[in-house]
């Protein structure tokens, strides 16, 4: 499998390629419409992962992720945040 140049992007060598994970239940879950769970963050997402819905692991929780044509080249971590944002609570008086 030849990369693209929309993938190519990445800090990783051209020569290398991208990196990702084979999903053997890629085919499945595009047809049926079922999420996959991943814990590989650093995987880059492909042309052929548009239309899927991944379950992204943040660390505690899986988060869902759906791919569209724009998200092609980056990464899955990219998309579930690891932290919560901070907010301060009312106090009563």
């Amino acid at each position: 499998m030849r990369p693209t140049q929309a993938v190519l992007k990445s800090a990783r060598s051209a020569w290398k390629g991208p990196y990702f994970i084979p999903f053997p239940n890629l085919r499945d879950s595009l047809a049926n419409n079922e999420p996959i769970y991943t814990q590989a963050r650093a995987c880059t997402i492909l042309p052929n992962f548009v239309g899927v819905k991944f379950m992204v692991h943040n660390g505690k929780d899986f988060l869902p992720v759906s791919v569209t044509q724009d998200m092609v080249g980056h990464k899955l971590g990219e998309f579930s945040f690891t932290k919560k944002r901070f907010t301060f609570k009312a106090t009563k008086k």
